[in-house]
Protein backbone atom coordinates (compact mmCIF):
# COMPACT_ATOMS: atom_id res chain seq x y z
CA UNK A 1 0.00 0.00 0.00
CA UNK A 2 1.18 3.87 -0.56
CA UNK A 3 -0.17 6.33 2.23
CA UNK A 4 -0.35 9.62 0.63
CA UNK A 5 -0.86 11.86 2.93
CA UNK A 6 -1.72 15.69 2.93
CA UNK A 7 0.87 18.23 4.42
CA UNK A 8 -0.98 18.81 7.53
CA UNK A 9 -1.00 14.90 8.41
CA UNK A 10 2.17 14.31 8.24
CA UNK A 11 3.06 13.67 11.49
CA UNK A 12 0.15 11.29 12.05
CA UNK A 13 0.97 9.84 8.80
CA UNK A 14 4.58 8.72 9.86
CA UNK A 15 3.12 6.74 12.81
CA UNK A 16 0.34 5.27 10.64
CA UNK A 17 2.83 4.16 7.79
CA UNK A 18 4.81 1.77 9.83
CA UNK A 19 1.71 0.12 11.61
CA UNK A 20 0.37 -0.66 8.49
CA UNK A 21 3.46 -1.42 6.07
CA UNK A 22 2.59 0.86 3.67
CA UNK A 23 4.96 3.04 1.73
CA UNK A 24 5.07 7.06 2.99
CA UNK A 25 4.82 9.60 0.40
CA UNK A 26 3.57 13.45 0.83
CA UNK A 27 1.08 14.88 -2.27
CA UNK A 28 1.86 18.52 -3.18
CA UNK A 29 -1.26 21.19 -3.05
CA UNK A 30 -0.26 24.86 -4.26
CA UNK A 31 -2.78 27.45 -3.88
CA UNK A 32 -3.05 29.49 -6.83
CA UNK A 33 -3.74 33.42 -5.76
CA UNK A 34 -7.10 33.17 -7.44
CA UNK A 35 -8.09 30.48 -4.69
CA UNK A 36 -7.65 27.75 -7.34
CA UNK A 37 -5.84 24.35 -6.03
CA UNK A 38 -3.05 22.29 -8.09
CA UNK A 39 -2.86 18.92 -6.37
CA UNK A 40 -0.27 16.70 -7.76
CA UNK A 41 0.66 12.87 -6.50
CA UNK A 42 3.98 11.66 -5.97
CA UNK A 43 5.76 9.09 -8.22
CA UNK A 44 4.49 5.94 -9.40
CA UNK A 45 0.96 4.69 -8.49
CA UNK A 46 0.66 1.99 -11.33
CA UNK A 47 -0.83 -1.16 -9.61
CA UNK A 48 -0.76 -0.25 -6.29
CA UNK A 49 -3.21 0.33 -3.86
CA UNK A 50 -3.29 4.26 -2.40
CA UNK A 51 -4.91 5.67 0.70
CA UNK A 52 -5.22 9.16 1.00
CA UNK A 53 -4.42 10.92 4.65
CA UNK A 54 -6.58 13.82 5.16
CA UNK A 55 -8.60 15.11 8.29
CA UNK A 56 -11.63 16.68 7.18
CA UNK A 57 -12.29 19.37 9.68
CA UNK A 58 -12.59 22.00 7.34
CA UNK A 59 -14.57 20.07 4.18
CA UNK A 60 -15.57 22.97 2.21
CA UNK A 61 -11.57 24.15 1.60
CA UNK A 62 -10.48 20.28 1.18
CA UNK A 63 -13.63 18.28 -0.87
CA UNK A 64 -12.07 19.30 -4.24
CA UNK A 65 -8.77 18.91 -3.60
CA UNK A 66 -9.23 15.14 -2.18
CA UNK A 67 -11.94 14.57 -5.65
CA UNK A 68 -8.95 15.71 -7.92
CA UNK A 69 -6.13 13.66 -5.75
CA UNK A 70 -8.59 10.48 -6.46
CA UNK A 71 -9.01 10.95 -9.52
CA UNK A 72 -5.26 11.92 -10.27
CA UNK A 73 -4.47 8.23 -8.45
CA UNK A 74 -6.71 6.49 -10.65
CA UNK A 75 -5.77 8.36 -13.99
CA UNK A 76 -2.18 7.34 -12.82
CA UNK A 77 -2.67 3.33 -12.74
CA UNK A 78 -3.51 3.06 -9.06
CA UNK A 79 -5.69 -0.46 -8.58
CA UNK A 80 -8.19 1.20 -5.63
CA UNK A 81 -8.45 4.42 -3.75
CA UNK A 82 -9.33 4.62 -0.23
CA UNK A 83 -9.22 7.34 2.18
CA UNK A 84 -8.27 8.03 5.85
CA UNK A 85 -10.10 10.59 7.20
CA UNK A 86 -9.41 10.68 11.15
CA UNK A 87 -12.15 13.46 11.12
CA UNK A 88 -14.81 13.38 9.32
CA UNK A 89 -17.05 16.80 8.80
CA UNK A 90 -20.43 16.90 7.57
CA UNK A 91 -21.73 14.41 9.98
CA UNK A 92 -24.03 16.26 12.24
CA UNK A 93 -26.72 17.60 9.32
CA UNK A 94 -28.41 14.29 9.61
CA UNK A 95 -32.12 15.52 8.56
CA UNK A 96 -34.02 18.39 7.83
CA UNK A 97 -34.97 20.39 10.17
CA UNK A 98 -36.63 22.77 8.21
CA UNK A 99 -37.86 22.89 4.61
CA UNK A 100 -35.23 23.46 2.57
CA UNK A 101 -32.31 22.46 4.38
CA UNK A 102 -29.89 20.20 2.63
CA UNK A 103 -29.31 16.81 4.09
CA UNK A 104 -25.81 17.43 4.14
CA UNK A 105 -24.38 13.83 6.39
CA UNK A 106 -26.15 12.06 3.12
CA UNK A 107 -24.92 13.99 0.78
CA UNK A 108 -21.60 14.48 1.32
CA UNK A 109 -21.42 11.05 2.18
CA UNK A 110 -22.48 10.17 -1.44
CA UNK A 111 -20.12 13.18 -2.65
CA UNK A 112 -16.97 10.80 -0.84
CA UNK A 113 -18.40 7.68 -2.29
CA UNK A 114 -17.97 8.29 -6.00
CA UNK A 115 -14.51 8.88 -5.18
CA UNK A 116 -12.97 6.90 -3.21
CA UNK A 117 -13.22 2.73 -2.79
CA UNK A 118 -13.04 2.61 1.08
CA UNK A 119 -13.39 4.59 3.87
CA UNK A 120 -11.83 4.57 7.72
CA UNK A 121 -12.60 7.28 10.34
CA UNK A 122 -12.46 7.98 14.24
CA UNK A 123 -16.06 8.52 15.39
CA UNK A 124 -17.70 10.16 13.37
CA UNK A 125 -20.90 12.15 14.99
CA UNK A 126 -23.37 9.87 14.03
CA UNK A 127 -26.67 11.06 16.13
CA UNK A 128 -29.91 10.07 14.29
CA UNK A 129 -28.16 7.59 11.57
CA UNK A 130 -26.73 4.29 13.55
CA UNK A 131 -23.81 3.47 11.27
CA UNK A 132 -21.73 5.09 8.38
CA UNK A 133 -23.11 1.71 6.38
CA UNK A 134 -26.21 3.51 6.48
CA UNK A 135 -24.56 6.56 4.88
CA UNK A 136 -21.78 5.94 2.59
CA UNK A 137 -22.15 3.43 -0.41
CA UNK A 138 -18.48 1.94 -0.30
CA UNK A 139 -17.29 -0.14 2.90
CA UNK A 140 -16.91 2.76 5.56
CA UNK A 141 -15.67 1.65 8.94
CA UNK A 142 -15.44 3.38 12.12
CA UNK A 143 -12.22 3.39 14.43
CA UNK A 144 -12.90 3.86 18.01
CA UNK A 145 -11.08 5.67 20.42
CA UNK A 146 -12.81 5.02 23.64
CA UNK A 147 -9.92 2.45 24.71
CA UNK A 148 -7.06 5.21 24.01
CA UNK A 149 -9.03 7.79 26.20
CA UNK A 150 -9.60 5.26 29.04
CA UNK A 151 -5.39 4.43 29.19
CA UNK A 152 -4.84 8.07 29.02
CA UNK A 153 -7.20 8.58 31.89
CA UNK A 154 -5.89 5.57 34.14
CA UNK A 155 -2.54 7.12 33.21
CA UNK A 156 -3.10 10.53 34.39
CA UNK A 157 -6.21 11.33 36.08
CA UNK A 158 -7.43 8.21 38.27
CA UNK A 159 -9.76 9.49 40.39
CA UNK A 160 -11.30 11.50 37.33
CA UNK A 161 -15.30 11.58 37.15
CA UNK A 162 -16.24 11.68 33.89
CA UNK A 163 -18.63 13.95 32.43
CA UNK A 164 -20.82 14.31 29.11
CA UNK A 165 -21.63 18.52 28.56
CA UNK A 166 -25.11 17.22 27.06
CA UNK A 167 -27.29 14.03 25.97
CA UNK A 168 -25.42 12.97 22.92
CA UNK A 169 -21.89 13.01 24.23
CA UNK A 170 -23.82 9.84 25.94
CA UNK A 171 -22.15 7.32 24.25
CA UNK A 172 -18.68 8.67 24.27
CA UNK A 173 -18.94 9.01 27.99
CA UNK A 174 -20.22 5.79 28.95
CA UNK A 175 -18.07 3.75 27.18
CA UNK A 176 -14.60 5.42 27.90
CA UNK A 177 -16.06 5.25 31.75
CA UNK A 178 -16.39 1.77 31.44
CA UNK A 179 -13.15 0.95 30.00
CA UNK A 180 -11.52 2.90 32.73
CA UNK A 181 -13.30 2.05 35.59
CA UNK A 182 -14.69 5.27 36.74
CA UNK A 183 -18.13 6.95 37.25
CA UNK A 184 -19.83 9.78 34.84
CA UNK A 185 -22.72 11.72 35.04
CA UNK A 186 -24.41 13.72 31.43
CA UNK A 187 -25.08 16.96 31.93
CA UNK A 188 -28.00 19.01 30.79
CA UNK A 189 -27.92 21.49 27.77
CA UNK A 190 -29.95 24.10 26.30
CA UNK A 191 -28.77 25.87 22.99
CA UNK A 192 -30.49 28.87 22.07
CA UNK A 193 -27.86 29.81 18.96
CA UNK A 194 -24.37 28.54 17.72
CA UNK A 195 -23.26 30.56 20.81
CA UNK A 196 -25.62 30.65 22.89
CA UNK A 197 -25.84 27.95 25.62
CA UNK A 198 -26.47 27.07 29.07
CA UNK A 199 -25.55 23.97 31.17
CA UNK A 200 -26.80 22.45 34.25
CA UNK A 201 -24.79 20.32 36.66
CA UNK A 202 -26.67 18.08 38.42
CA UNK A 203 -25.94 17.69 42.33
CA UNK A 204 -23.27 14.78 42.98
CA UNK A 205 -21.26 13.57 45.69
CA UNK A 206 -19.02 12.25 42.96
CA UNK A 207 -18.24 15.69 41.98
CA UNK A 208 -16.90 16.61 45.37
CA UNK A 209 -14.45 13.54 45.35
CA UNK A 210 -12.51 13.63 42.38
CA UNK A 211 -11.18 15.51 39.33
CA UNK A 212 -14.13 16.52 36.68
CA UNK A 213 -13.36 15.30 33.27
CA UNK A 214 -15.70 17.12 30.71
CA UNK A 215 -15.50 14.60 27.89
CA UNK A 216 -17.10 15.07 24.12
CA UNK A 217 -16.47 13.85 20.76
CA UNK A 218 -15.94 17.28 18.91
CA UNK A 219 -15.15 21.05 20.60
CA UNK A 220 -16.52 23.45 17.66
CA UNK A 221 -17.32 26.84 19.63
CA UNK A 222 -15.87 25.68 22.49
CA UNK A 223 -19.22 27.45 24.10
CA UNK A 224 -20.88 24.22 25.60
CA UNK A 225 -17.42 23.04 27.20
CA UNK A 226 -16.94 26.39 28.64
CA UNK A 227 -20.27 26.76 30.07
CA UNK A 228 -19.82 23.10 31.60
CA UNK A 229 -16.53 24.27 33.26
CA UNK A 230 -17.90 27.50 34.54
CA UNK A 231 -20.50 25.66 36.15
CA UNK A 232 -18.78 23.47 37.59
CA UNK A 233 -16.58 25.66 39.31
CA UNK A 234 -19.85 27.43 40.59
CA UNK A 235 -20.56 24.40 42.08
CA UNK A 236 -17.36 24.04 44.05
CA UNK A 237 -15.96 21.05 42.04
CA UNK A 238 -12.22 21.34 41.38
CA UNK A 239 -10.55 22.61 38.42
CA UNK A 240 -11.84 20.49 35.20
CA UNK A 241 -9.70 18.58 32.81
CA UNK A 242 -11.35 18.76 28.91
CA UNK A 243 -11.31 16.03 27.16
CA UNK A 244 -11.91 16.24 23.32
CA UNK A 245 -11.64 13.53 20.56
CA UNK A 246 -11.91 15.94 17.81
CA UNK A 247 -9.99 19.58 17.83
CA UNK A 248 -12.37 21.11 15.74
CA UNK A 249 -11.64 24.80 17.61
CA UNK A 250 -13.11 27.54 15.42
CA UNK A 251 -11.29 30.73 15.92
CA UNK A 252 -10.71 31.44 19.73
CA UNK A 253 -12.70 28.31 20.86
CA UNK A 254 -9.87 27.19 22.87
CA UNK A 255 -8.89 30.12 24.77
CA UNK A 256 -12.54 30.37 25.42
CA UNK A 257 -12.22 27.00 27.47
CA UNK A 258 -8.88 27.87 28.92
CA UNK A 259 -10.44 31.06 29.97
CA UNK A 260 -13.53 29.46 31.81
CA UNK A 261 -11.40 28.06 34.05
CA UNK A 262 -10.11 24.70 32.42
CA UNK A 263 -7.07 22.90 34.41
CA UNK A 264 -5.69 21.26 31.02
CA UNK A 265 -7.58 20.70 27.25
CA UNK A 266 -6.57 17.18 26.02
CA UNK A 267 -7.29 16.13 22.71
CA UNK A 268 -6.42 13.22 20.29
CA UNK A 269 -4.59 13.89 16.82
CA UNK A 270 -7.47 13.44 14.51
CA UNK A 271 -6.96 16.58 13.66
CA UNK A 272 -3.46 18.35 14.05
CA UNK A 273 -3.43 21.51 17.24
CA UNK A 274 -1.20 21.77 20.13
CA UNK A 275 -3.43 20.43 22.45
CA UNK A 276 -2.76 16.95 21.05
CA UNK A 277 -1.32 14.13 23.56
CA UNK A 278 -3.12 11.05 22.34
CA UNK A 279 -2.24 9.51 19.62
CA UNK A 280 -4.77 7.58 17.45
CA UNK A 281 -2.51 5.89 15.17
CA UNK A 282 -2.65 2.45 16.81
CA UNK A 283 -6.84 2.11 16.31
CA UNK A 284 -6.62 3.67 12.54
CA UNK A 285 -4.07 0.66 11.47
CA UNK A 286 -6.62 -1.75 13.73
CA UNK A 287 -9.74 -0.40 11.78
CA UNK A 288 -7.73 -0.20 8.17
CA UNK A 289 -6.80 -4.44 8.90
CA UNK A 290 -10.62 -4.59 8.89
CA UNK A 291 -10.88 -3.35 5.87
CA UNK A 292 -8.12 -4.64 3.96
CA UNK A 293 -9.52 -8.59 5.31
CA UNK A 294 -12.62 -7.81 3.19
CA UNK A 295 -10.71 -6.04 -0.03
CA UNK A 296 -8.07 -8.02 0.20
CA UNK A 297 -5.83 -4.68 0.36
CA UNK A 298 -1.91 -5.44 1.46
CA UNK A 299 -2.07 -3.90 4.60
CA UNK A 300 0.52 -5.28 7.04
CA UNK A 301 -0.40 -7.60 9.92
CA UNK A 302 -3.67 -8.62 8.33
CA UNK A 303 -5.22 -12.24 8.72
CA UNK A 304 -6.06 -13.59 4.95
CA UNK A 305 -8.40 -16.68 4.41
CA UNK A 306 -6.91 -19.74 2.98
CA UNK A 307 -9.58 -21.75 1.44
CA UNK A 308 -7.71 -24.34 4.47
CA UNK A 309 -9.22 -22.72 7.76
CA UNK A 310 -5.74 -24.39 9.51
CA UNK A 311 -3.53 -22.10 7.55
CA UNK A 312 -3.84 -18.43 8.09
CA UNK A 313 -1.02 -16.15 7.90
CA UNK A 314 -0.60 -12.61 8.48
CA UNK A 315 1.22 -10.58 5.76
Amino acid sequence: MILVTFPEMRPLAEDLAPAIGAELRELDWHRFPDGESLISLPGNLGGADVALLATLRDPDRLALPLRFAAATAREMGARRVGLIAPYLGYMRQDRRFSAGQAVSARLFAQFLGESFDWLVTVDPHLHRIARLEDLFPIPAVRAVSAPLLASWIKTNLPDAVLLGPDSESQQWVAEVARLAGRPYEVLRKVRSGDRSVDVSVPESTALQSGTPVILDDIASSGTTMARAVERLLDAGTPATVCLVIHAVFADGAHDAILSAGAARVITTDTIPHPSNAIGISSVLAEALRSVATGLDLPVAGTVRLDPNPAERTPE
